[in-house]
């Protein structure tokens, strides 16, 4: 059964700012990510509450708009805190924001559309300034469909007076998760998915219980993983429609794809042909899956091409695929992987969130014991990854290298610096997710 989507939980924790009232939100991911976002919510004056897996978030008149340096740069979904902030509070101070060194990811787009709805906009010594006496409904175009500022100005707007239109929207089912969130919570939204989104804003908020949609990336991930191994893998609790083009490019490479009402199998018998795929927003191919498919088509026999759209350090992890013994070259936002290549264990490290999961997978089908290191990067999106691997029948392993520290029952809600992950083929994988 798949986690929570970490892409959507993040906004709607934020989302959860634009009420008074207590919010409850359900199959919430335990992730680093997610511990960063609920000691942001804290340190803004919100009272969370863990159950399970489910939050419950309390922003009462209590409330302060300063994001505090310390949470922000460890992790830049946290700028999306900007439009609920300016929203119910009229201003916000935000740091700029840190995260994966996957190239830059501008925040231009939240400025300049938050500023058509009337917000005064400073940047000084590293701090994002927001102030407004009260936001205006306008018709903002973006030049990009960002999914940070669409979602930004979606929350911003439920506080204008009259409609605001939102052209060139991304249109991830996250952002379509969230609309629904802020429905939920007695917004007026249409378009949601579409590259329009009308927000009729001034509508009181109240709260709302709601269920975080399943994590796309981590479906995809591992269905690459069992047919990298040769195995067969179910993931449970996705609409598959929110893979629909990357599962067209597994059944290019020769993988048997089978689709249910919310699940998805995958099963490899024979060679995989070699694709090429280029990255784009949604509903193109996600550059979160960039990474892990790398690793697949190095098994391919042939020349596979990809071309990254999106974040232009996302090869960032190709020097430590080919430590492992994979054939990929790069040229600007383009790479040439060769293939078939027979791979072999290692010591590697996680250069980032989606480049450490696709380490894991060249882990599972190297010969011998795969060590991948700086784990902090793969806890930050995999809910209990490791748990998950092994009930498909992987041989894979958290090693300790110091006494963990940390508080409560949730292992994967601590810093994991100092541990390595051990991985080695075990035959196929199979199995649900």
């Amino acid at each position: 059964m798949l986690s929570g989507a970490k892409n959507s939980a993040l906004k709607l924790l934020a989302a959860s700012l634009l009420t008074d009232e207590p919010c409850t939100i359900r199959r919430v991911p335990h992730i680093t990510d997610i511990a960063t976002m609920v000691a942001m919510l804290r340190a803004l004056g919100a009272d969370v509450e863990y159950a399970g897996d489910q939050l419950r978030v309390h922003a009462g008149a209590a409330l302060s708009g300063c994001a505090p340096y310390e949470l922000v740069r460890t992790m830049r979904a946290s700028i999306i805190v900007m439009g609920p902030l300016v929203a119910r509070l009229g201003e916000a101070t935000i740091a700029m924001p840190g995260g994966c060194n996957i190239g830059p990811r501008r925040i231009d787009f939240h400025i300049r559309g938050l500023e058509k709805l009337g917000a005064t906009i400073e940047i000084d010594h590293g701090f994002i300034k927001i102030h407004s006496t009260q936001l205006k409904a306008a018709v903002v175009p973006l030049d990009y469909p960002s999914v940070g500022a669409t979602e930004n100005l979606v929350m911003a707007a439920t506080a204008t007076d009259g409609e605001t239109v939102i052209e060139n929207a991304a249109r991830e089912p996250e952002i379509v998760d969230l609309c629904d969130f802020l429905r939920g919570m007695g917004a007026v939204i249409e378009g949601a998915g579409t590259a329009t989104i009308r927000i009729e804003g001034g509508h009181a908020l109240h709260g709302v219980d709601h269920e975080v949609v399943a994590d796309r990336i981590e479906a995809g991930t591992y269905l690459i993983m069992g047919a990298a191994t040769g195995g067969e893998v179910t993931t449970l609790g996705l609409d598959p429609l929110h893979l629909e083009l990357f599962l067209g490019k597994l059944r290019g490479m020769g993988v048997d794809v089978r689709v249910g009402d919310r699940s998805i199998t995958v099963r490899r018998e024979g060679p995989l042909a070699p694709i090429d795929i280029s990255t784009l927003p949604h509903p193109g191919f996600a550059t979160d899956l960039q990474a892990q498919t790398m690793v697949l088509l190095s098994l391919a026999e042939g020349t596979s091409i990809v071309t990254e759209n999106v974040f232009e350090n996302r090869f960032v992890v190709v020097d430590e695929l080919n430590r492992l013994g994979a054939g990929i070259s790069t040229s600007g936002h383009h790479a040439v992987v060769e293939g078939p290549r027979a791979l072999s264990g290692s010591v590697v490290e996680a250069p980032d969130l989606r480049g450490g999961a696709a380490l894991v997978t060249a882990g599972l089908v190297a010969d011998g014991a795969t060590d991948i290191g700086a784990l902090h990067h793969i806890d930050r999106g995999y809910e209990d990854l490791v748990g998950k691997l092994a009930a498909l029948g992987a041989d894979v392993a958290r090693v300790d290298e110091r006494p963990r520290t940390g508080e409560g029952p949730r292992p994967s809600l601590s810093s994991c610096d100092d541990e390595t992950l051990r991985s080695a083929p075990a035959g196929a994988c199979g199995g649900g997710a």
